[in-house]
């Protein structure tokens, strides 16, 4: 079949950038900020730039303010509500407690922090970048990374486009692009397709911990104005997980009466019968939530995977040919649940680099600078004071784990140093999952439709659409496993830690059938993550296709 397809076409380019997120963009931004001459192109599988930016998000400015000094004298920037007031409440099943904020670390601080929607941030920031003269080409998703004869990265192709369901060429059969670049940065996001390829490839995770991840879940609502209190961040822990699953939540007061609600789900947990959805929707109607949201109106839905390993799990970032960047590279501090600072930063980071050796004639080659340069800099030295929080939060459970996690931070904000040195994650998020026979199923509630919601509904507010005449992109490596271990053992899990009612199992001549309902994805790459047997693998499907968050 291969051997059939006509040759693809293709562009060359200084630097190509996969992904139009922050880092991504930072990095296109940078390069032209350096030298206006360089030829840089930016693809986003997304059908416009934010289209799949999903964050909570309260941005720490710093990678923003190294990029555009003086920023704030603008006119249209997106960084309209400066956090004014901290809380922090421990939830129980029926009440709160408020904890004083002089006991937390100081980098738990808000203060100079903004409340924003970071799809928002990234159109600004699209903005800009084509001002410089960068190519954006949204609703083109990167499916293949391109090589040359020694291996290295020359680049990258697009999907096949009008590809029917069984995988052939349909009437509107189109042919991906090759994209050829010096140098590629890889900034597609948590738990990327061409970022796990190449981890694989080039053994970039090679001395590290596993990387670890959560999923998070979030709702925008418009609140009653006498609700609103613009500049509020509030976060949140306890109920209603229990003190073995780890997790939180928050509730973000934005501008014009919005507020973003979330919640957090360490994807390490143990019980097969746990959803993370239902947790989100049960975590809404606690007494000291559920008050903001009377009288409000559900505005958008989305949920996305988050990387928690940290600074121990950031594989090599360097490459022959280019770098990961990003949420690709797992640069979130967890703690503080902040990534796009350290995600611009090392956009910057990896564009000075690649200018530099540009400039000096190279290309393809690596550049071990960026691997040497992160972790002697400001994201190196951000991870490094929180490394220990994850794994004391997975070793110890939920309240010994913060409280010495937060000594922690404590004694490395104001020593420099750690007490437990670095500590290991262990097991992979996947090799966590217990068989269900150890575990009881979990009654949720029903949805109301006012407060709580159902997947199939939410699912339509972020927008999500596929062409079902079209191949899955959820490919489930070995489908007799999935029978005779995710159903069997594990009682069917994927039908529960998907936010989006993809996975169903379903009874067809007497026997449990696997359904696939890949419309309904949103991306999030939690199946990619958690199957226990790593038999399901999430690739792109035809470019522009997806959710289309509007304010996320």
């Amino acid at each position: 079949m291969a051997e059939e397809m006509p040759e693809r076409e293709s562009m060359e380019f200084d630097v190509v950038i996969v992904g139009a997120g922050p880092s991504g963009l930072a990095a296109a931004i940078r390069l032209k900020q350096l030298n206006e001459e360089l030829s840089v192109v930016v693809l986003e599988k997304g059908a416009e730039v934010g289209a799949h930016i999903l964050s909570g998000a309260v941005v720490d400015p710093s990678g923003i303010n190294a990029l555009f000094p003086g920023w704030q004298e603008e006119e249209g920037h997106p960084f309209k509500t400066k956090v004014k007031r901290d809380r922090f409440l421990l939830l129980g099943p029926a009440g709160s407690i408020t904890l004083p904020n002089f006991v937390m670390p100081p980098l738990m601080n808000n203060h100079g922090n903004y409340i924003v929607s970071l799809g928002n941030v990234c159109r600004w920031l699209a903005e800009k970048a084509e001002a410089l003269g960068v190519e954006i080409y949204p609703g083109f998703a990167a499916a293949e990374v391109l090589y040359d004869e020694s291996g290295a990265v020359i680049g990258v192709a697009t999907g096949d486009m009008g590809v029917e369901r069984d995988g052939t060429p349909g009437p509107n059969f189109t042919r991906g692009m090759a994209l050829l670049g010096k140098y590629v940065l890889i900034g597609e996001g948590v738990r990327g397709s061409l970022a796990k390829q190449l981890i694989a490839r080039f053994g970039l995770d090679e001395g590290r911990e596993p990387q670890k991840f959560g999923i998070g879940l979030k709702e925008l609502w418009e609140v009653a104005p006498e609700k609103s209190q613009p500049g509020l961040v509030q976060h949140s822990f306890g109920w209603p997980l229990d003190g073995k699953t780890g997790g939180g939540s928050f509730l973000y007061h934005l501008e014009d009466n919005q507020v973003a609600v979330g919640f957090v789900l360490h994807l390490n947990y143990k019980n097969p019968y746990l959803s993370p959805f239902e947790e989100f929707q049960r975590f809404k109607t606690h007494p000291a939530i559920a008050s903001t949201f009377d009288g409000a109106k559900r505005i958008s839905y989305g949920a996305r995977a988050i990387s928690e390993g940290g600074y121990q799990s950031v594989p090599k970032l360097s490459f022959p040919g280019g770098a990961l960047i990003g949420c690709s590279a797992g640069l979130v501090n967890v703690p503080r649940i902040k990534g796009s600072h350290n995600a611009v930063l090392s956009g910057m980071l990896a564009a000075e680099r690649v200018a530099d050796a540009l400039s000096a004639g190279r290309e393809h080659d690596e550049i071990a600078e960026i691997e040497a340069d992160w972790r002697a800099g400001a994201i190196g030295r951000d991870l490094k004071r929180v490394r220990n929080v994850k794994p004391l939060w997975s070793k110890l459970g939920t309240f010994a784990g913060i409280a010495l996690g937060g000594l922690d931070m404590w004694t490395n904000t104001l020593f420099g140093f750690s007490f437990f040195g670095t500590m290991k994650h262990g097991k992979s998020d996947a090799a966590s999952l217990e068989p269900a026979a150890k575990h009881k199923p979990i009654d949720y509630p029903k949805p109301d439709g006012v407060l709580t919601f159902d997947r199939l509904s939410s699912v339509f507010l972020s927008n999500t659409n596929h062409e079902e005449d079209q191949p899955v992109h959820l490919k489930v490596k070995d489908m007799a496993l999935q029978k005779t271990s995710e159903y069997e053992i594990y009682a069917g899990p994927s039908g529960r830690y998907c936010p989006a009612g993809v996975y169903e199992w379903v009874e067809e001549d007497g026997t449990e059938k696997f359904v696939i309902n890949a419309q309904n994805c949103v991306h999030c790459k939690t199946c990619d993550i958690k199957d226990p047997n790593q038999n399901i693998n999430w690739v792109p499907p035809q470019g522009g296709e997806g959710p289309v968050y509007p304010n996320m």
